[in-house]
């Protein structure tokens, strides 16, 4: 059994409703991949796993049954944050589809250069992502692309938490990736998958069909993107007769459970659609693409939550993001969600901490594991510093982290309770040979002299 003691962390308190607090002088108890005790500095906790009397792998036998100490002075421990949307490749696509519409984007840039995707190279890319997000205090991401079962050897490699759900048009077929979703299953612990439609505008309503009833069959959940912008919405009621949420309920997608990748175009009417399947319903928020793409609206978490409806915070692809960024993205959730309801009150630093932790794991599938450091829960946790200028004074550190943490304040990150980064550097990856592979291939992936593309954007 391993053992690792945070000592004299402050520790963000994320209760399911109301303010977020923080709590001074903790020591935070980790055994194997668990939180089992959160105590004041110095105080041991009443209950101690029994040790196995077997030496952690390497640990000298010397220090069998002691804790591993990490000091957490002038740190504060937030349970991992969560990246609720992603295509964690495109990161070799960073910077290549600049200043574009959405339509010119997908179709003159992104599923142009698709073409060239390779086993490789994603799994080039997803180490890079790995490298990005850990760095960052991302613990658990939520994806949605192709080779997926490379994007998971990255994430083993790494130590991190995935949920990846293999994306598929109808135009290239569903068998390939719905069977890359069962295999994911078996390879780790901290691998989950998803079956993942690409959206309702490109997987037919037969298909979405059968991928809710092996959903349902097989207990799967489904991620797909739906009601990305308001134009999409309005092309469904033209072409189907239906909203894009409409159409996940007829065809039992919402029955089955699906994590919603942006809704912005999700109409009031749409409201208690969603409400009856809130229970296992899920819309991921990436704000940054909705203003980067000039998309007209962001998503209506008010009106969401209103209904019962969890939201988590997402990043999309670095292609249109920049980054990996949750901290990035969580800042700008409370912006534009002010700015949405022109009411500063809303969104509030609290709300905002909540999405991007609690939000996420329910987005990951995973709201019983990790989102909040409490006893029980898994042991995922970032510890960050407040102490540069662009922090200090502290006047609430709850505001620090959502208006003025940059990813680089990151020390130190736990996933199931080991360490992948320690003071400010990988412990499972080599950063350096990352990022020398990714420069030598990501060249190959922005090449466009192939001509065709994986798909046409038509909503």
């Amino acid at each position: 059994m391993s053992y690792v003691l945070i000592r004299n962390v402050s520790v963000l308190i994320v209760p399911e409703y109301g303010d977020c607090r923080v709590d001074d002088a903790q020591d935070i108890h980790v055994h194997d991949d668990r939180i089992t005790a959160i105590t004041p500095t110095g105080t041991p906790p009443e209950f101690f796993p029994p040790s196995t009397g077997e030496p952690e792998p390497g640990r000298p036998e010397a220090d069998r049954g002691r804790p591993e100490v990490v000091d957490g002075s002038g740190l504060v421990a937030v349970a991992g944050l969560v990246n609720s949307h992603t295509h964690s490749p495109m990161v070799m696509m960073r910077g290549a589809a600049e200043d574009l519409g959405i339509e010119d984007w997908f179709n003159e840039r992104i599923w142009p250069m698709e073409v060239n995707l390779t086993a490789e190279r994603v799994r080039v890319g997803a180490r890079l992502a790995c490298a990005e997000m850990l760095l960052a205090g991302v613990t658990t991401f939520v994806d949605h692309y192709f080779h997926a079962d490379q994007i998971a050897e990255a994430a083993i490699e790494s130590g991190m938490r995935a949920d990846l759900a293999p994306t598929y048009f109808s135009s290239t077929g569903t068998e390939a990736a719905i069977d890359t979703a069962r295999d994911l299953r078996n390879r780790s612990p901290r691998i989950t998958a998803s079956l993942g439609p690409h959206a309702t505008y490109t997987v037919t309503d037969d298909d979405l069909r059968r991928t809710a009833d092996i959903a349902r069959a097989e207990g799967f959940r489904i991620h797909l993107h739906a009601a990305e912008t308001d134009d999409q919405t309005q092309s469904s009621i033209d072409r189907l007769g239906a909203t894009p949420i409409q159409v996940l309920e007829r065809t039992g997608v919402l029955d089955a459970g699906a994590l919603i990748a942006h809704g912005c175009g999700i109409r009031d009417a749409d409201l208690p659609i969603l409400e009856r399947y809130g229970d296992r319903t899920t819309v991921a928020c990436c704000p940054k693409v909705y203003l980067k793409l000039a998309m007209g609206t962001v998503t209506p978490i008010k009106g969401l939550q209103s209904k019962g409806v969890r939201v988590g915070i997402g990043t999309d692809g670095a292609a249109v993001h920049n980054t990996l960024d949750v901290w990035e993205s969580l800042r700008m959730v409370a912006l534009t969600q002010k700015q949405r309801e022109q009411d500063a009150e809303w969104m509030n630093v609290s709300d905002t901490l909540r999405l991007a932790t609690r939000g996420g794991a329910a987005a990951a599938g995973l709201a019983d594991e990790i989102g909040v450091l409490e006893p029980g829960r898994q042991a995922d946790l970032a510890l960050v510093d407040l102490s540069g200028p662009h922090c200090q004074p502290v006047h609430d550190p709850r505001a620090a982290l959502v208006y003025s943490v940059r990813s680089s304040d990151v020390v130190t990150v736990l996933v199931a309770g080991k360490i992948v980064v320690r003071d400010r550097k990988l412990t499972t990856m080599n950063l350096d040979e990352i990022l020398a592979n990714a420069k030598d291939l990501a060249h190959t992936l922005v090449d466009l002299s192939k001509g065709g593309a994986v798909q046409h954007y038509a909503p």
